[in-house]
């Protein structure tokens, strides 16, 4: 199946988001500005149309990439070569993308979606089916909650978590202006809110030196510390080593330490964490992560899903299909995709699917590709900035 056309669209959101954590802010932008909003990628392909989208996170967070890179990318570099490819051929392509312009994960990732909703369609078959079958069909989700000056924002966040959605897995943000002292004090807060049957991580975004890292995990071991994410700089293995190995069994996870499939080699060899947390954007989508999960798999450390996906069933249904091809003992605590899932904010491009959140849990789609359908007349009532790449 052989590519003619790519478009690179850019939709306004429902309404904007805005979350704060150690390593900066994360905003969906005001309203009419491309900044923070999400690139829609449609494939065109024998009468075959593969969507994607992701929602690039610069400025204010540790992804470089940006609305303009990701447009530049696709229509300079990735769109021009894949006009004339067969749609199949995603182990070559990305080969080949290695060589022609290595990085420009998020470009990458709403490329990938779209090659993988294209095969899908074109098959007949769920994304899961032709990335390892459906392992698990119903998937736990994890709810991030963002960092704030008052504890009783992040209780009612984790209040509403829990009782409106029925979600097990929490994480808190943390490495704040307070302080480690200041963290523990708003984990135990949340913790007394929500009880002793939710599993509670704390994630300081690299906000934590190693030595805080160590006091303020022997602190949270009475209020059942649950995981910890990359509480140290992302270059910092040694470092990651040094907090697993004070863990006391607590798992701690990799985040902004990896991005490709070398960097997992090097935590794996690092023997640093015991948990790879993996998000589509950041690793350039479901091609590489697959490959991130089987060097997890080897060097016996599980798979985290993470990425908010804000107001994004494409996205969330990539995240989720991914998920299901992984075996349920390899995958803690919870897929982290729920913001996709309308608890930030219906998707404005998508009419009611059935993709829901139902008990903490989310059915992975069963429709051929991603499973998603996209409501045209919303693109184009919703675009901002609109470009193709074709055979010239």
């Amino acid at each position: 199946m052989k590519i003619e056309r790519v478009d690179i669209v850019v939709t306004e959101l429902a309404g904007r988001v805005r979350r704060t954590m150690s390593s900066g802010g994360y905003d969906t932008g005001p309203a009419g500005t491309p900044m923070g909003k999400p690139v829609l990628v449609r494939i065109h392909a024998e009468g075959v149309v593969g969507y994607g989208q992701v929602r690039p996170t610069a400025p204010g967070h540790f992804v470089p990439d940006t609305v303009h890179s990701v447009i530049a990318a696709i229509r300079e570099i990735y769109g021009p070569y894949l006009i004339g490819k067969d749609v199949f051929d995603i182990a070559r392509t990305w080969d080949d993308f290695d060589r022609i312009l290595p990085f420009n994960s998020n470009a990458r990732a709403a490329v990938d979606f779209a090659l993988h909703d294209a095969m899908g369609k074109a098959a007949g078959l769920p994304v899961h089916k032709l990335i390892g079958g459906a392992c698990q069909s119903r998937i736990p989700l994890e709810w991030s909650i963002s960092l704030a000056d008052d504890v009783r924002t992040m209780i009612d966040d984790a209040e509403r978590a829990v009782h409106e959605f029925g979600i097990k897995v929490l994480c808190l943000k943390a490495g704040g202006r307070g302080g480690w002292r200041a963290d523990v004090a708003n984990f135990a807060a949340v913790r007394a809110a929500v009880g002793p049957d939710v599993v509670i991580g704390v994630d300081p975004n690299t906000g934590w030196l190693v030595s805080e890292t160590i006091k303020a995990m022997s602190a949270l071991a009475e209020y059942d510390l649950g995981y910890v994410e990359q509480p140290v700089g992302r270059r910092d293995m040694a470092g990651l080593a040094r907090v697993r190995a004070a863990a006391a069994g607590v798992p701690v996870m990799a985040d902004e330490s990896l991005f490709t499939v070398q960097d997992a080699h090097d935590l794996a060899k690092a023997e640093a964490v015991d948990v790879l947390c993996v998000k589509l954007y950041k690793t350039g989508g479901i091609h590489q992560a697959k490959r991130i999960a089987a060097i997890a798999e080897a060097a016996s450390m599980r798979i985290n899903i993470g990425g908010l996906a804000v107001q994004s069933q494409l996205e969330a249904a990539a995240g989720a299909h991914y998920c299901a091809s992984l075996p349920e003992r390899h995958v803690m605590p919870g897929a982290e995709f729920i913001f996709g899932l309308g608890v930030a904010g219906a998707d404005p491009l998508v009419a009611d699917s059935g993709f829901v959140i139902q008990d903490g849990h989310v059915d992975v789609p069963t429709g051929p590709g991603l499973g998603i359908t996209i409501d045209e007349d919303a693109v184009a009532a919703r675009t901002i900035l609109s470009e193709s790449v074709s055979r010239s």
